[in-house]
This record gives C-alpha cells, structure tokens and sequence, in this order.
C-alpha cells in the first residue's frame, strides 16, 4: 500500500499520508492513485484543481459550495506549512458545527480529504505557502456559500493572532445563518 489513510475524529474527513521513496537525489512519492483511495472509501473523481499561494498568518475560509455544485475537496501543500480546518455542516449530522484540523506541510507530504457537506478553510504558518487542492465539482460562482472565520458557535483555535483576512471571509455569516442545504 502506498498511502495510509487515517480517519479523524469526524471520520468523513481522512488525512492521508503517501510512502516516500528516497535517496541521495531526494525523494519521490504518489499524490494520488484512483484504486487506492476508492478502496479506502474515497470514490471521488477530481474534475478541476486549484492552487493558492499566501503569506504567513492568512486564513483563507470557511468556504463551500451548495448543492447541487458541492465540492469534495483533497488539500495538499507543496510548500509551507498549513493549519488545515474542516466542520461538519451537514444539519442532520451527529457532528454538525465541529471541526477538525491537520498541520499540512511540505515536509510532512501529507493530505487532507474534505467531503461534501463541510466547510474548509485554513491558516498559514509558514512565511509562505503554495497549497494545491483537488475538487469534484467546478467551481459555481452562483453556488458559493461561507461560514465567518471565527464563529463562536464553532470556536475553531486558529494558530494566529494577527489573522489576515480578506474582505470577502470576514463578509460571511455563522453556521447558524449561513446559506446551507446540507442534510
């Protein structure tokens, strides 16, 4: 097997951690591999990819997409490092409104998949840092959706304290009033 795959504490969100192969010349590893992840319950087929570069202290979310555009999302960092958040959304749910978060680095390797029905966001910790992100469903300007940064119903514990945000992140409402069709 070339990854592990570890379930968090809300078990749909799952860090994945590939097999490095290295020597002298450095190192070589999978990112992705379809068989793998779908038998590891990760049947997602990635029709679009992103990548953000930020400065240290940037959060970037809590974002989403509504149905029927929702995004699966499968979040790696090619360089840097990252506090990378996912919360439950999804209102029927035992774990709605908490959250997850997983350091992500480029010396880690590691990568988190976020499903649908979960907003996602995250800090940077490094100076830097380039994150590459996979998701199932192209972006839909007319089904984006958020969750304010620092909602005290969810009470996330940012690793900053001189977030930079953008206008946008710090426009969007609590998880109670947020736009939400996630059952």
């Amino acid at each position: 097997m070339l990854f592990t795959f570890k379930k968090l504490e809300i078990p749909d969100v799952v860090l994945i951690e590939p097999t490095l192969f290295s020597d002298e010349r450095g190192f070589f590893c999978e990112t992705f591999k379809t068989s793998e992840f779908s038998s590891n319950g990760i049947s997602t087929t990635f029709v679009q990819e992103n990548f953000s570069h930020s400065v240290k202290n940037v959060i970037r979310g809590l974002h989403f997409q509504q149905n029927p555009k929702a995004q699966s999302k499968l979040v790696s960092v090619v360089s840097g490092k990252i506090f990378d958040v996912a919360v439950d959304i999804r209102k029927n749910s035992l774990t709605f409104g908490k959250w997850v978060g997983e350091i992500l680095s480029h010396d880690n390797h590691k990568s988190l998949f976020v499903p649908v029905g979960f907003a996602h966001g995250f800090c940077v910790l490094s100076d830097e840092a380039d994150v590459l992100y996979k998701v199932d469903n192209e972006y839909s300007p007319n089904d984006e959706s958020g969750i304010i940064w620092n909602d005290s119903s969810i009470n996330i514990s940012w690793p900053t304290n001189n977030p930079i945000i953008s206008y946008k992140d710090n426009q969007y409402p609590s998880l109670e009033n947020s736009k939400n069709n996630f059952l």
